[in-house]
């Protein structure tokens, strides 16, 4: 149930003002400790720079690497990586298109082909995804995490329940709480989020117990870098997962994966393969999501197709 809620939301906050994407890491001092359900991006004032580089997530070393669009510079001299990772990162990086590579004198050395931009992210909003508020797991001490490290501009919790008071005074005060309907798309704001402030420093909860709570301190520059990734990985990744390679397998017409056979919203990873009765080999289908997240969102598919698409009265996300 969680799965498809997750989706269809992910498909109702679409919009051409905004970025969307799904299961992201958030951890700063301890990567991975945290995964944030779905992640909205509203750009910037360079967002246009940062789309007509490259469709695709910039490496992270790429972008923090000591080089930029003038004079080539030794690999060695801009990366401080093993040498295997360097390698990786930067086929990668010219793969996307953010850097040239030649060799000088026998050396590699690199160049950007274009500025990185340091203001193309106007905010991050984290969204926490529980339709049923009367299993709430860990809710509580993820919406706690979140507040405290201060990483996103906003916290939201969706949910599909009957939001009653008892439910907003167990989660932090900061909390946006929506009422999202899956299957009408119709969203609901019970109460607005207090914006968060992502340029001061946070403190980052590791681990919670009755006599004792385990916390890093993070400074303002590594949540900075890190909402550059969260942001980087946002862009490139986006919500929508593979449909299934099955003969039932289909997309919807806002690109989510369907299986015909049981006329529903399947997540193609856990359910469909070997151990699904009714799983039928097969090419999986064209869900054409690239084609509808250029068309419903803020990103943009083919930067060298006519330049970057201009962005202009953005508005707000609600």
């Amino acid at each position: 149930m969680e799965y498809r809620f997750e989706l269809a939301l992910c498909a109702a906050l679409e919009s051409p003002d905004r970025v969307v994407a799904r299961q992201l890491g958030a951890g700063v001092a301890t990567p991975g400790t945290r995964i944030v359900d779905v992640c909205l991006l509203r750009p910037g004032p360079t967002f246009d720079e940062r789309a007509a580089i490259a469709a695709d997530r910039i490496p992270d070393p790429a972008v923090e690497a000591a080089v930029g669009p003038g004079e080539a510079v030794p690999v060695t001299d801009a990366f401080d990586l093993s040498p295997e990772r360097v390698n990786d990162v930067v086929d990668r990086a010219v793969e996307v298109g953010y850097l040239e590579r030649e060799r000088r004198d026998g050396r590699p050395v690199v160049r950007a082909t274009a500025r990185y931009p340091d203001d193309w992210v106007e905010d991050l909003v984290a969204v926490e995804n529980k339709p049923d508020l009367g299993t709430p797991g860990d809710l509580e001490a993820q919406l706690r995490y979140d507040v405290a490290i201060g990483l996103f501009d906003e916290v939201v919790l969706t949910t599909a329940s009957y939001v009653t008071r008892a439910h907003l005074n167990r989660i932090p005060e900061a909390v946006g709480v929506w009422r999202f309907d899956p299957e009408t798309g119709e969203r609901e704001v019970v109460r607005e989020a207090t914006p968060l402030d992502p340029v001061a420093p946070g403190v980052e909860i590791r681990d919670e117990r009755p006599s004792r709570t385990d916390v890093a301190l993070v400074d303002p520059d590594a949540k900075a870098r890190k909402r550059r990734r969260v942001a980087e990985r946002a862009y490139g990744k986006g919500w929508r997962p593979d449909p299934p390679p099955c003969a039932h397998g289909e997309p919807t017409d806002d690109g989510r994966p369907r299986c015909a056979h049981f006329d529903r919203v399947v997540d193609p990873g856990r359910e469909c393969g070997g151990g699904c009765p009714a799983f039928e080999p097969a090419d999986p289908p064209d869900a054409e999501g690239e084609r509808l997240r250029d068309e419903r969102t803020a990103w943009v598919a083919a930067p060298d197709g006519g330049g970057p698409r201009r962005q202009s009265g953005l508005s707000r996300y609600l």
